[in-house]
């Protein structure tokens, strides 16, 4: 992926280096040119085709974000990890117009 921006910054620096040893042209010339024909072009194409990889790290730090949260956030699975005394696990039974729920009639 880097060979090509690599050769243009090759070229680009070439063509700054005949501005700069040209009987006309300046250092601040070829600096112009080496910045507005190399450096700008490829950083520009580096940071477009960065795009999808950018994109990418953003939704896998998200969903990390997301997990760590849900994981931090829901009730324990056994009841007796959350520090309070546990419940009678069977529920009295209760009396009905003079039955006992189960349905036997009282004595």
């Amino acid at each position: 992926m880097y060979i090509i921006p690599i050769a243009w910054l090759y070229v680009a620096l070439m063509m700054a280096a005949a501005e700069a040893t040209n009987s006309n042209g300046t250092v601040l010339g070829a600096l112009i040119t080496f910045v507005l024909y190399g450096l700008l072009p490829i950083g520009l194409m580096l940071y477009i085709m960065g795009t999808p990889a950018r994109k990418r790290a953003i939704r896998e730090r998200e969903a990390a974000e997301r997990a760590r949260y849900e994981a931090s956030h829901h009730a324990p699975v056994d009841p007796d990890t959350n520090g309070h005394a546990p419940a009678d696990a069977v529920a009295p039974m209760a009396e009905v117009a003079g039955r006992v729920a189960d349905g036997a009639p009282r004595q």
